[in-house]
């Protein structure tokens, strides 16, 4: 498959580690981060994917991503919706053959986005700063093979996500995971809650963060 020069992107990486969430945790993967994001939540660890980084060709993003001959890639940010050329790309890794799945942070729409990519959607708790900016029309674009994201930093953002989790019946779309704020939520503490409401949900703590602590590039 050729692309043509008009087809870019702006990355601000691309490496290869461990999947550190979703239920793809500890597989060796690609990701690549585009650079931009028009949120800015409060607990964000990819403030560096904001702005900088260099503007590749679809070809020449996927000859750096072939050279690893993975398996699995995950298109991240920032947020790469932000950027058109995103869907091109999702479609381009698909049609070569990889698994592919897109971390988005739920407040653009997805239904663009190639039903074969897997598509982790985060929902945006009131303790993040951007609440009044998730999209809900995009729940109905989500597949049995999605996953929804809760990211939260108290317990406030707890209840407020088991409230969701009932009203709009999430665990109907897809699977839902709830992770905990690092340095704001105790992992522990979120799993006591999880169990004794005993919510159908997945604790999700970040492999790469226990392995690496918060270096880039991992």
């Amino acid at each position: 498959m050729s692309y043509t020069s008009s087809e870019s992107l702006r990355i601000s990486e691309i490496f290869y580690s461990l999947q550190g969430e979703t239920s793809r945790v500890g597989l060796p993967t690609v990701f690549v981060r585009l650079t931009g994001c028009p949120l800015r939540c409060t607990y964000c660890d990819t403030a560096y994917a904001f702005t900088g980084g260099q503007t590749m060709t679809l070809q020449s993003i996927m000859d750096e991503v072939a050279r690893y001959t993975p398996r699995y890639i995950t298109v991240t940010g920032g947020e790469p919706l932000a950027q058109k050329n995103c869907l091109i790309l999702l479609r381009a890794l698909c049609e070569t053959g990889y698994d592919v799945s897109l971390e988005t942070g739920g407040a653009l729409d997805v239904s663009g986005v190639d039903k074969r990519v897997m598509k982790v959607l985060d929902i945006k708790t009131p303790a993040s700063g951007e609440v009044q900016k998730n999209l809900w029309s995009n729940l109905a674009h989500l597949n049995s093979h999605d996953e929804i994201k809760f990211v939260l930093c108290d317990e406030a953002d707890y209840q407020w996500a088991k409230q969701l989790l009932q009203e709009r019946e999430l665990t109907q779309h897809c699977a839902v995971l709830f992770s905990p704020a690092q340095g704001q939520l105790a992992a522990k503490e979120l799993a006591e809650w999880i169990l004794r409401d005993r919510l159908p949900v997945r604790l999700q703590v970040q492999l790469h963060k226990l392995l690496w602590g918060n270096e880039a590039g991992h």
